[in-house]
């Protein structure tokens, strides 16, 4: 291997050729740290996208009502849904779960005699 510069015939002193050799090595590292950073990107983008929570398929939920009960309002706010249900001259607030669709909480509103 010849230690000149392309393009010129004269060979390089030896203190250059250390100088060329460094920066070559460190033009190496700097190349493979960012092959491995971009495949490192590239890696957690497609685990995040093939195993992605909730995408195993639909689910199905029949929630029965009292009869006469009236459905007011419905909210879905971050992991839960809101059902607000007027039963006669009462409202109440059912929450289930976003993913499952399981209740998760029941609150009645009586008014008082």
């Amino acid at each position: 291997m010849s230690t000149s510069l392309p393009g010129s015939e004269e060979p390089l002193d030896p203190q250059a050729a250390r100088l060329a050799a460094k920066v070559r090595m460190l033009m190496l590292v700097s190349a493979l740290t960012t092959v491995l950073a971009v495949g490192a990107v590239l890696a957690v983008i497609g685990y995040r996208l093939f195993k992605a929570e909730g995408s195993a398929g639909i689910v199905e939920v029949t929630a029965t009502l009292p009869k006469g009960a009236r459905i007011i309002s419905t909210v879905a706010a971050g992991e839960r849904i809101t059902v607000t249900i007027q039963i006669a001259d009462a409202i109440e607030i059912r929450t289930f779960d976003a993913k499952t669709l399981q209740p998760a909480g029941r609150l009645k509103f009586l008014a008082e005699p």
